[in-house]
């Protein structure tokens, strides 16, 4: 398949595209909204000349913001323009960038060359950088025929992924060839990239800028003081972040567990999407647990056994409430989530078995002794309890995995430096 192939098959599938839209919009109803805008079609007015940044969603959007905030600083004079692909995604970036006047934000548009082709005049940025392997062969195209150079970012290809590239290789080795920068985690990821078609000279191995996240004091004295407000200091509190459906479940009944043993325990359960806040806040009531909602303020008290995190932009503050940090999207198989968020705000790592988006973060964790993998809830409950007990080891796994993170940091120095060539 070459790219004409595929952009006459990508308008086929525009009946689809709606379907899909309306699907998710009965879900999530922001869904429904700003659909202009992935059409190239009501675009909010723009600064044009800057730096345009792709982050497909609410992860990439995190693990962009250190660059984004850094490129702020180094090029004072220009607009940075965020695209994103979801309402998640859409609602972090506007929340971490609220008070910043150079920011502007939009949804990305669908890959149609028109659509690509309106946004980028639109826009008319001097770069354009991708977060990780969202990648679109229209508007890469579009990007070479305006002699806008583009960037990869903290690139990951997996060897699953490589193969299905692989599969259409007279689409993928044209759009690999015309990127200027692939910034990659891993030598064996560069490798994959240059067999694929990427010209050798623009991959280069930074490492993963997800270890080059920075902790604000004033987020761990804020979480202090939370939990001195809510009188959970001498409470053991456990964090579940970033579910999915069928991991709930898993995570309440080993709370259950816990219970038995340690009647005082607190879980911070955090559902990865926000159409399933309230679905998860009933399931602990029905459950039997007492069960309150941090988006209410409502305090939690000695009899509090649950605290829902139904709120966007708040992940950090609370992991950093809690004792040991559970990552979901990992007991089911997803892939899993950022295990360096709770490594970096220095808490025991546990997670499910199902880590292939993060494989290399992973082992190094797993490695040095700051990772721990359960399959199902009598294994959740009994290291989270072993964790309470041992406070000894808790700690060890915590200090071995912020180790790992300040052994690992200096990509985003690297992938600056190889942005900055790219604008003189």
């Amino acid at each position: 398949m070459n790219r004409t192939l595929y952009t006459f098959l990508f308008h086929l599938g525009l009946p689809l595209i709606a379907l899909r839209l309306w699907l998710r919009a009965r879900k999530a109803p922001a869904y429904a909204r700003r659909i202009g805008e992935r059409f190239a079609r009501g675009l909010p007015p723009m600064q044009k000349g800057g730096i345009w940044v792709h982050a497909v969603s609410v992860g990439e959007s995190i693990a962009a913001a250190p660059m984004i905030r850094a490129l702020l600083t180094r090029y004072p004079e220009l607009p940075i323009t965020i695209t994103c692909m979801t309402p998640t995604g859409s609602e972090r970036i506007q929340s971490m960038f609220a008070s910043e006047p150079r920011v502007q934000h939009c949804y990305l548009p669908y890959d149609f060359p028109w659509a690509a082709g309106r946004f980028l005049d639109h826009v008319r940025p001097k770069i354009g950088v991708i977060m990780e392997t969202e990648l679109w062969p229209n508007h890469i195209h579009q990007c070479a025929k305006r002699g806008i150079p583009t960037v990869l970012a903290n690139a990951r290809l997996s060897e699953r992924s490589a193969r299905g590239y692989g599969k259409f290789a007279k689409l993928t080795r044209p759009m690999l060839a015309e990127m200027s920068l692939i910034a990659v985690q891993t030598e064996t990821e560069a490798q994959r990239f240059r067999d694929l078609g990427a010209r050798p000279e623009c991959v280069t191995v930074t490492g993963s800028i997800k270890f080059d996240l920075t902790i604000d004091p004033q987020l761990l004295e804020r979480a202090a003081q939370q939990r001195a407000d809510w009188q959970t200091t001498n409470r053991p509190v456990w964090i579940a972040a970033s579910t999915h459906a069928g991991e709930d479940e898993v995570v309440l009944s080993a709370h259950r567990q816990l219970l038995k043993t340690r009647p005082d325990a607190l879980l911070i359960l955090v559902p990865r999407h926000p159409e399933r806040f309230n679905s998860v806040f009933e399931m602990s009531q029905q459950q039997g647990f007492s069960s309150v909602r941090r988006s209410t303020s409502e305090p939690v008290t000695n009899t509090t056994s649950v605290l829902v995190g139904d709120t966007m932009g708040e992940l950090l503050f609370l992991y950093a409430l809690a004792d040991i940090a559970f990552v979901g999207g990992s007991l089911v198989p997803n892939g899993g989530h950022n295990l360096l968020e709770p490594a970096a705000l220095d808490k025991p790592v546990l997670s499910g078995p199902h880590l292939f988006n993060f494989l290399e973060i992973a082992a190094l964790l797993r490695n040095a002794g700051a990772l721990e993998e359960v399959s199902d809830a009598a294994g959740l409950a009994a290291v989270v309890q072993r964790l309470i007990e041992q406070p000894e080891q808790a700690k060890a796994m915590a200090d071995a995995g912020l180790a790992v993170m300040k052994a690992n940091q200096g990509a985003l120095s690297r992938l600056l430096g190889g942005i900055g060539l790219l604008l003189r």
